[in-house]
């Protein structure tokens, strides 16, 4: 609870909408738009905003000369919250918000962790979704453990903009050599220091030479790398950025290609160099001949929420009770999702526009009724959508100044030839459109709109049973709200029924949420019979039943009762069709509410191309592990597909335990538009909340060795990451948006999709025996089970790569593969060595599936022919010894250590063997096992 205060107002700035929400845009090598977000729950200090500034332009002209005078920050937006006073230097945001923040500043993940770091969960060179800094890192106070601001910027940038990840791997921070030697994790290996145990207590310190790990052969767990502060090696930026003399990211020629850093195994240990040579940014831009101007910088202040929801009741809306659907989840949103303080008009249209209600500021349930009498109740005539829009800047410049951040809320289901006719007026307004279209027949030209301006684009189909429209509106809460104020949906569930038949379900109210919790209940032909309990069984009644809107609704007084809440619905009509949702607020303003979110990694996609869906399930900017996560994706006509999302570093899902939950899309089923929405729950003591370091962030500075004495910095705080905090049950929904698909035909008849590539390979060592593991890839990515696998050694990293198929194979005939995501085990006895000389042997597996498509070449595994001894040194209490004293000398070549590069969890085990065994041509093995 303690490690929560500090969040108390924590915006979800980091919530998943849509594909990629920067609005960074590059233009002349300067990069433009870039916002910079201060949480509201970071004190007013004017400081900030200054050290934001000298910030960004020391980082422009870092980031310029690292990238060969190729890329510099030309304009910079610094958003201010609204609980900070106003100042006549501020302007009102346009499409600035906090969803589409670059940057943000804001209180640690947990109580005093300063450390910054960039959210990236996606595949090597692709965006990730920001940068978290604390106020105290920005105000300077965590320069000596991370280095100037400036460079650091550029580290994440790099992380942010480019996908390249560190260089450096505190999973591993030491590896074994090809030059038979224990070297720290590092790029470039120039990069000079002295590994040591450097411990302090009160104004005393003792430092001494590192031990090996008898089991893993590596230094052991309290031994650091203490770069010498005054060296020559340039290079790498994302290494160790503070390193006065790194000006330069690594690059093919000086990058270390055995250390096991996270670039090496989500990169194919291609150097960073190499991958922001291959984005976009570098393919449209040319070195420039002149230094880059200072960034200019925007100061916007966040203020009061201006929204007008412009509703389509032209003719085609009174087909399949689409005008009754709207108002339904028109109401909800009025009722219950939109916030407190907020200025809500309303504009309805066919062929013309009429203003429904002007501006009015929610203060009580009195204007939210007002506000709903005054929904349309007839759909007739055509559709005039750019007459709607403009009738709502009427109605928004009644009350406001100007349209800037204003939001329109567009639902329509027609097309309208004439809508592409104000895409640019739109554009120009500072207006925000977020887009719900319903059925399949939604202009195209109104995606271009909310695109363009910043918005979110929703899709809902005719199949009143999966609630899409409810879902769409109740995602629509204000981007710019604090958590605490925001409504949260727990549950969305509908069914169609004949007579008598029941909906019978429960929805679980968790201690985080509970403050104006709202059922709410729709049918197609007639009331149900609604009944409900609380937790301690008793009933509750009180819904006020609308019937011209076929609804029925429940708001509980302050906190509803935390637990377990049962409804049974009974139908009263044959083919009906009920639904049920419930949503929430956080309880209590000082604990961040469990939250989850959605997103697909693309807007559009081609058909075959797959798809990834991503959800993430947070406690503030808490990862939440070991939740049951499912994604429901409905295609234009109502059909639906049904995926388990993972959080098991295999597949799709990048990284393991890290909060996002991810699964392959494939099953597309037509042409248009497609919604997605996900599910999170937990169980009894099934769910917990991570107390790791985010990966991604810049190296801490353990200290620097200054003339042969090591100046160590205080140790970064760390908690015990065996003892994460077990979470009671809870349940969740959310809207992920909708994506569209083209290039679909039922007439495909090859298979389009091969396995996914295997990211986990591990090795331990047995007797004679290697013991590979590895999680299963599927038939088409990760779904269904491979036909076989290819496993293949070499004495050479880099051989093994770029020339797989003319490695030596691995007899698997009794290698039979199991279904997709379970962990597959092989034991083999290595017989022989292709190189002479060779220091290690590099393993690498491939999948193959039925139509013979083969995957990606997975990780590699590396096993080390050697183990390291050190020659005895000085006494070991010894303070400050000498860096040039050699603590990895004294090498025998005598038994086998196994390892694995590129492997964020690496095993350096010794095999109970003599390197003899590997260069016996004539061993026996079992047939499973020989090459």
């Amino acid at each position: 609870m303690e490690s929560f205060r500090a969040l108390a107002s924590l915006l979800v700035l980091h919530l998943l909408q849509g594909s990629d929400s920067s609005l960074v845009q590059l233009n002349e090598n300067g990069y433009e738009d870039v916002i910079i977000a201060i949480d509201p729950a970071v004190p007013e200090d004017g400081e900030i905003i200054e050290r934001i500034k000298d910030m960004v332009t020391t980082a422009s002209t870092y980031l310029f000369e690292a990238t060969e005078k190729r890329f510099f920050f030309k304009n910079v937006s610094i958003l201010i919250p609204e609980t900070w006073e106003g100042n006549p230097q501020y302007r009102r945001p346009k499409h600035e918000s906090y969803k589409h923040a670059d940057v943000i500043v804001a209180p640690p993940t947990l109580t005093n962790r300063d450390g910054p770091y960039t959210r990236q969960f996606t595949e090597c060179g692709e965006k990730a979704e920001y940068i978290h800094f604390t106020p105290n890192f920005v105000l300077g106070k965590n320069q000596s453990e991370y280095g100037p601001s400036g460079r650091l910027l550029v580290h994440e940038w790099a992380h942010l903009r480019w996908g390249v990840f560190d260089e450096y791997n505190e999973d591993q921070p030491f590896y074994l050599s090809k030059s038979k030697k224990i070297e720290a994790t590092r790029c470039s290996s120039g990069i000079s220091g002295t590994n040591s145990v450097h411990k302090c207590q009160a104004d005393s310190c003792i430092t001494r030479r590192c031990r090996i790990d008898s089991t893993t052969q590596l230094y052991e767990k309290d031994c650091q790398f203490f770069p010498d502060k005054d060296q020559a090696e340039k290079a790498a930026i994302m290494f160790m950025q503070s390193i006065d003399s790194v000006v330069e990211f690594c690059n093919e020629k000086n990058h270390n290609k055995e250390a096991p850093s996270l670039q090496n195994l989500k990169c194919n240990i291609r150097s960073t160099w190499e991958v922001i040579r291959e984005s976009e940014d570098f393919k449209n831009t040319t070195p420039m001949a002149a230094p880059p101007p200072p960034p200019a910088f925007s100061l916007l202040r966040i203020s009061e929420r201006i929204v007008c929801l412009v509703l389509d009741k032209s003719g085609s809306m009174t087909g399949i009770t689409r005008l009754n659907r709207m108002n339904q989840a028109a109401k909800h949103f009025l009722l219950q999702t939109v916030e407190n303080g907020s200025w809500v008009g309303m504009v309805q249209f066919d062929s013309s526009a009429s203003i429904g209600s002007d501006l009015i500021q929610i203060r009580s349930n009195s204007e939210r009724d007002t506000l709903v009498m005054k929904l349309p109740t007839q759909a007739s005539g055509g559709t005039s959508i750019c007459t709607g829009i403009r009738k709502a800047f009427e109605v928004i410049r009644k009350a406001a100044s100007q349209l800037d951040g204003s939001e329109i809320m567009l639902l329509t289901d027609g097309e309208d030839s004439t809508a592409s006719g104000c895409v640019d007026e739109v554009k120009e307004s500072g207006i925000i459109i977020h887009l719900i279209a319903l059925g399949p027949s939604a202009d195209k030209a109104v995606t271009q709109m909310s695109n363009e301006t910043g918005g979110n684009h929703f899709f809902a189909s005719d199949n009143a049973e999966n609630n899409g429209l409810i879902d769409a509106f109740a995602a629509l809460t204000s981007e710019n709200a604090g958590l605490s104020q925001k409504s949260i949906q727990l549950e969305s569930k509908g069914l169609t029924l004949t007579t008598d038949a029941w909906m019978n379900g429960t929805v679980i109210i968790d201690s985080t949420v509970g403050k104006d919790t709202f059922f709410l209940v729709t049918w197609t032909v007639q009331p149900p019979s609604i009944s409900l309990w609380d937790p301690s069984g008793a009933p509750t009644a009180g819904f006020t039943q609308d019937t011209a809107s076929q609804m029925a609704y429940l708001s509980i007084p302050e906190n509803a009762q935390v637990g377990t809440w049962t409804y049974n619905l009974q139908a009263k009509a044959n083919s009906e069709t009920l639904t049920i949702t419930v949503t929430s607020r956080a309880s209590n303003s000082a604990v961040p509410p469990i939250t989850v979110s959605a997103k697909m990694n693309k807007d559009t996609s081609s058909f075959p191309s797959p798809m990834i869906v991503y959800a993430e399930v947070q406690q503030g900017y808490v990862p939440i592990l070991g939740a049951n996560v499912t994604a429901i994706i409905e295609s234009n006509s109502g059909n639906t597909a049904v995926l388990e999302l993972l959080d098991n570093g295999a597949g799709a899902d990048a990284f393991k335990d890290d909060g996002v939950y991810s699964r392959y899309f494939t099953g597309y089923s037509e042409n248009g538009r497609y919604s997605l929405k996900v599910r999170a729950h937990a169980g009894t003591n099934s769910a917990m909340q991570s107390s790791k370091h985010p990966r991604s962030r810049a190296a801490y500075i353990p200290g620097w060795v200054v003339n042969g004495e090591i100046e160590g910095n205080p140790p970064r705080p760390e908690a015990d990451e065996n003892t994460e905090t077990i979470l009671e049950n809870f349940s969740r929904t959310a809207s992920g948006g909708a994506f569209v698909v083209s290039g679909f035909t039922n007439t495909q008849s090859s298979d389009p999709y091969p396995p996914s590539q295997i990211t986990d390979l591990n090795a331990t060592p047995e007797g004679e025996e290697i013991i590979l593991t590895w999680t299963a890839p599927g038939e088409d990515f990760d779904v269904g089970t491979v036909q076989r696998y290819i496993i293949r050694i070499s004495g050479s990293m880099i051989d093994l790569r770029d020339n797989f198929d003319g490695a030596p194979q691995v007899n698997t005939t009794d290698l039979f593969p199991k279904e997709a995501n379970s962990e597959e085990t092989f034991t083999f006895k290595p017989e022989n060595i292709p190189e002479e000389n060779a220091t290690h042997i590099f393993i690498a597996i491939q999948s193959v599936d039925k139509s013979n498509l083969t995957s990606r070449v997975s990780n590699i595994a590396q096993v080390a022919l050697f183990i390291p001894q050190a020659d005895p040194g000085p006494d070991e209490s010894h303070p400050n010894p000498s860096p040039d004293k050699n603590y990895n000398s004294g090498i025998n070549i005598s038994i086998l250590v196994l390892s694995v590069v590129g492997s964020v969890v690496v095993v350096s085990v010794i095999l109970s063997t003599t390197i003899c065994i590997l260069k016996k041509k004539n061993s026996s093995s079992r047939p499973r096992t020989g090459f």
